[in-house]
């Protein structure tokens, strides 16, 4: 019973001295853990932040685009594009394309570009891969969309069974 509370005693001494030789180090870890805690927040937030406004942008476009204001609604689909949201630059090139706001073949496909580094999903990527082929085909670039959806077959995407019967017509 003796020897317990002596073994009490010394790990008790043991982490005093511990303590007192690392007081600097310890301090200094936990300073830098609330800060990247506080940090981490503060990011998350501002990124909250950040795809509500693109959100509230996208909706004030087609609000415009509704309303026949073609171009304000044109600068605002562009600056979504150019924000590199995942979710809504795909929208935004959508309703580009689908309205036929832009015109110029060079743009689009720069459009295109942009937003295919910015997505990281499979998915997403095949889509966009997809739309483009429709869009190339609808400007007469055959050879172009042709490999565009072969490599869709080839990687048996969901849009397979599409790009094969687009392919075959």
């Amino acid at each position: 019973m003796e020897q317990n509370v002596n073994n009490k005693i010394e790990i008790k001494n043991k982490l005093k001295n511990f303590y007192n030789k690392n007081k600097f180090k310890i301090y200094t870890i936990v300073f830098v853990l609330i800060s990247v805690f506080f940090v981490f927040i503060i990011y998350k937030v501002n990124l909250q932040k950040k795809n509500e406004l693109i959100s509230e942008n996208y909706i004030k476009a087609g609000l415009y685009l509704n309303s026949g204001k073609k171009k304000e609604s044109l600068d605002i689909y562009e600056k979504i594009i150019l924000s590199g949201n995942k979710f809504y630059s795909i929208l935004a090139l959508s309703i580009i394309l689908e309205k036929n706001l832009i015109t110029d073949q060079k743009i689009i496909l720069d459009y295109f570009l942009i937003v295919k580094e910015k997505v990281k999903s499979n998915d997403q990527k095949d889509l966009l891969a997809f739309k483009k082929a429709l869009y190339l085909i609808k400007n007469q670039n055959n050879n172009e969309a042709e490999k565009l959806l072969k490599n869709l077959i080839n990687n048996n995407s969901k849009f397979k069974s599409l790009a094969e019967e687009i392919i075959t017509k």
